[in-house]
């Protein structure tokens, strides 16, 4: 992992189950939770918290301005440090915009034949969200 030792700036990992997507150091860190962006800065108080569908913006530091898509997972903040756990990450560039369409569609389909189920719409609402995000990131867009 990076060092920071004394330096002010946040060591910084976003792993998947199937790779290392950044290992780096940054001055900050925006992160999609379940209820809204939040920011992590050097020193910030330790914090674990689940990660919903958007983007993660790094600013300064070895990583410099980076963005990546994310779709759920969690967030590991302590005070030097910031390690994401995500189900999906991807850089904007590696994003399939004709997939992430149709997975939109799909989302939109399960929501029309949810019917009374709310776990079904909680379901429909999940896949069509994370679609909009990867769209949007895809596009430049996102928050």
């Amino acid at each position: 992992m990076a060092e920071t030792t004394q330096s002010g700036l946040l060591a910084v990992r976003l792993v998947t189950p199937e790779r290392v997507l950044l290992d780096a150091t940054a001055t900050a860190v925006e992160l999609p939770a379940m209820s809204g962006y939040m920011e992590a800065l050097y020193g910030h108080a330790p914090l674990l918290g689940e990660l919903g569908a958007g983007e993660v913006r790094i600013h300064g530091g070895s990583a410099g301005e980076q963005i990546f898509f994310v779709a759920w997972g969690f967030v590991e903040v302590l005070p030097e440090r910031v390690t994401i756990l995500a189900e999906t990450a991807l850089h904007p560039n590696e994003i399939d915009k004709a997939e992430a369409q149709a997975e939109l569609k799909e989302g939109e389909e399960l929501w029309t034949k949810a019917g009374d189920d709310g776990d079904k719409y909680d379901e429909a609402n999940a896949v069509m969200r994370k679609a909009e995000e990867k769209i949007a990131s895809a596009e430049g867009k996102s928050h």
